[in-house]
């Protein structure tokens, strides 16, 4: 399933978000020009769980941690940074409404370092150099699912031939993912496989339980008021479902205004 919009009002514009996305998209257009060095600037720059582990006797400390961060900003091919960053602008702008741009940052790169944690000691024999940003976004995701777990998320659903745009509930959308990247993880420590594809399931897992570990703890006290307050659009509503949350607040006011009635075009005095 591909997520193309969600129903969970932000009231800031996703600074950080659009940051990262943009930096993302940098480096891979930078790496057109090391097109015949990609598979050396991968080993360098990327996460490669044997040499991680088998050469910590000679390497320094710096470059261990090094290629955990650098290779966030890494990406194999178009599907894998697409993908990654559309699930990022979905759900991150709610994320970092909440939490504030700074503690942000840290909540996603804490995200991508967990899930680079759990593929290296999961997978620690595997040389497949591990990149992309999978698993911070993957943190997101999870902080979405214990944050907004009632938003509707519209998504586009690919059966045969043809896409189907379906609208569903975030905790079934989300809760729907992480049953794919957990059966698959476990498939591939069962059968003793490699990475299928190259996908690293267990930086996914990893990174979205580690969101749902920090996101409750980095939420601010003020966004949380005011989340819970009247105004805004309601997550458990339909896209065509909105309330106009100007209206809201100036009837909370005791002033006077018009609303739009949900599910109608109707706007009443009040």
């Amino acid at each position: 399933m591909i997520p193309i919009w969600d129903t969970a009002p932000s009231r800031k514009k996703p600074v950080v978000v659009s940051i990262l996305i943009a930096a993302n998209v940098a480096v891979f257009v930078y790496l057109f020009g090391f097109e015949a060095e990609l598979g050396q600037f991968f080993r360098e720059y990327g996460l490669v769980p044997a040499e991680y582990f088998h050469r910590a006797d000679t390497q320094a400390v710096h470059q261990r941690v090094f290629p955990i961060f650098t290779s966030m900003f890494i990406h194999a091919s178009w599907l894998h940074i697409i993908f990654n960053m559309l699930f990022l602008w979905v759900f991150g702008d709610n994320i970092e409404d909440r939490l504030g741009r700074v503690r942000f940052i840290l909540f996603y790169l804490a995200c991508g370092v967990a899930g680079a944690y759990a593929q290296l000691y999961l997978k620690p024999d595997s040389t497949l150099p591990m990149v992309g940003a999978s698993g911070a976004v993957a943190g997101v995701m999870g902080g979405y699912l214990l944050l907004f777990p009632k938003a509707r998320v519209l998504a586009l659903v690919p059966l045969f031939y043809f896409v189907y745009p379906v609208e569903l509930p975030a905790f079934l959308f989300l809760g729907f993912w992480f049953a794919l990247q957990f059966l698959s993880g476990i498939a591939t420590v069962l059968s003793g496989a490699g990475e299928a594809g190259g996908t690293a399931w267990w930086a996914h897992i990893g990174g979205f339980c580690m969101g749902l570990v920090l996101v409750k703890m980095l939420e601010r006290r003020r966004e949380v008021n005011e989340a819970q307050g009247v105004g805004g659009r309601r997550y458990g509503t339909s896209l065509d479902e909105e309330v106009d949350s100007e209206s809201w607040r100036y009837a909370g006011q005791g002033g006077s205004s018009n609303f739009r009635v949900p599910g109608s075009g109707e706007r009443r005095g009040w």
